[in-house]
């Protein structure tokens, strides 16, 4: 058997993961602050309203204490990968359609700011098609509306787009039950 004068290189923090961890841990800690604040009557006797939130942040917590243990032992990223500089205008599209989302959801719409940041978030991943974008973001925020609006009642922002469709859809509903 050979033996190697390689010794094994000290893992180094990574301090990007290590974010990545801490801001989980930090959103797992709002979760908690918030899901304290949900008034829960004692009628409940085992589930209330309360049961969900604990397990996500559960989950939350879990996660973040997995990313930030990885991190502390040299991060998950290959070094190859650590090595890629940040596309800052790519990174810039995807912050600029989250930000467009949570402005323009209450003047127009979940619909339309939905499809506004798919759009910007696809270019920013490099998308080259964005009539094809906006249509596939039309399509999967009108499923998500009507699937919290019409199956869940949660009316999460109806703008000009739902507000047309809601009109459609009553009228049609009313004629099939005449």
């Amino acid at each position: 058997m050979s033996t190697s004068n390689q010794q094994a290189t000290p893992s180094r923090l990574a301090v990007p993961e290590l974010s990545i961890g801490i801001g989980l841990l930090a959103c797992a800690a709002a979760v908690a602050w918030q899901t304290l604040a949900i008034p829960v009557s004692p009628l409940y006797s085992k589930v209330g309203p309360t049961v969900f939130p604990y397990i996500t942040m559960t989950g939350m917590v879990i996660l973040s204490l997995l990313l930030i243990v990885a991190a502390l032992r040299g991060g998950w990223q290959p070094e190859e990968e650590k090595e890629t500089p940040t596309d800052w205008k790519a990174m810039g599209f995807v912050v600029v359609g989250l930000l467009a989302n949570l402005l323009l959801i209450q003047p127009l719409g979940f619909t339309a700011a939905s499809v506004i940041m798919f759009v910007l978030i696809c270019y920013g991943f490099g998308s080259k098609r964005p009539l094809r974008d906006a249509l596939l973001g039309l399509i999967l925020a009108l499923a998500a509306y009507f699937g919290f609006a019409r199956a869940l009642g949660v009316n999460i922002g109806a703008g000009f787009v739902e507000n047309q469709l809601n009109t459609i859809i009553n009228s049609i509903i009313s004629m099939l039950r005449a």
